[in-house]
């Protein structure tokens, strides 16, 4: 099989540069160690922060090395989380959405590599002085919580920034990036690598209810919304500018510009809401899928992902050289 070589593949010793996201509550041990095994590095998701349940998490990988991450803003709230998740030796911990620099001494000091998932250039200087060996530029195609900017324009400019300012610090990419096109594309923006959600989140090891999976496999990229309602139903207070892309199904049509009136009635809808999404409902609670849910045809194995995306990403950069005149 072919291998792609860049600077992530060696900073990380894996053969393949990829990344599986760390999703709260879908990105567990059995997948990160399948991405792993295939030869990329897969992340369990740390989400809101159950200790119980990030054990249970390592655990379920077993020996394979993986890495971890976490949601900044939740995690402070809990820092002993970090503590525990260092504990593991992880191959890398990931920060997104909150201010990487506090909780930097200790990861560094723990010999693990930072990742920081961005969403600014801000971010990204802000990544760069909490000393980030990885930092992620994520556009708003993504799934699940981002924000504005777009994967195409925002990666180069990631990119530029980071060659002038802290040229040894890695560049990923996210944000609709399912396959082996986009993992060329990524590579041709710059990035060194990519991390990918809802490829990710649709594969058989993912911890996602197999009617999320048939609503992702039916849908186009058209039918995803960013939204804050998925939010106020799990009375989370996430902080701006951060919102969720999500599947644009019943849920998100009954409550669209009426954020105000769901809160009023959170107390019969909270409990409604969670007992549908643990149900699988695809109407009445939020599917957490991407625009990449218009290039998921199937639910395969993470490792079958692995293999795809490299196999035809090295295929159209083998040829690339067709489009010389």
């Amino acid at each position: 099989m072919a291998r792609l070589a860049t600077r992530l593949t060696e900073r990380l010793g894996i053969a393949h540069p990829i990344l599986s996201a760390p999703m709260a509550l879908a990105g567990g041990g059995a997948l990160a160690a399948a991405v792993t095994r295939a030869g990329g590095l897969g992340l369990i998701g740390g989400g809101y922060g159950d200790a119980a349940w990030i054990e249970q998490q390592f655990a379920a990988a077993g020996n394979t090395q993986v890495g971890c991450g976490f949601i900044t803003w939740s995690m402070a709230g809990k820092p002993e989380l970090l503590t525990q998740a260092l504990s593991h030796k992880p191959a890398a911990l990931m920060l997104s959405f909150g201010d990487p620099r506090p909780f930097a001494g200790e990861i560094a000091a723990a010999g693990v590599p930072l990742i920081c998932q961005c969403q600014t250039l801000a971010h990204v200087r802000q990544a760069i002085e909490a000393g980030a060996a990885i930092v992620v530029a994520q556009g708003s195609e993504a799934g699940g919580h981002g924000a504005n900017r777009a994967t195409l324009p925002f990666v180069p400019e990631a990119a530029d920034l980071i060659a002038r300012e802290s040229p040894d610090t890695l560049l990923v990419a996210a944000g609709g990036i399912a396959d082996g096109r986009g993992l060329a594309a990524a590579l041709m923006l710059g990035a060194d690598g990519v991390l990918a959600g809802t490829r990710f989140w649709a594969s058989r090891e993912a911890l996602v209810h197999e009617r999320h999976h048939a609503a992702a496999v039916s849908a186009t990229g058209d039918q995803t919304v960013r939204s804050s309602l998925p939010d106020i139903a799990r009375q989370l207070d996430w902080p701006k500018p951060f919102d969720i892309r999500v599947s644009d199904n019943a849920f998100i049509a009954k409550w669209a510009g009426h954020d105000a009136a769901l809160k009023d009635a959170i107390a019969v809808e909270g409990p409604a809401y969670r007992e549908a999404f643990m149900a699988g409902d695809p109407d009445k609670a939020a599917v957490i899928f991407g625009e990449a849910a218009g290039l998921v045809a199937d639910i395969p194995g993470a490792g079958e992902i692995v293999d795809r995306m490299v196999a035809e990403a090295a295929a159209l950069l083998g040829s690339a050289k067709r489009f010389l005149a």
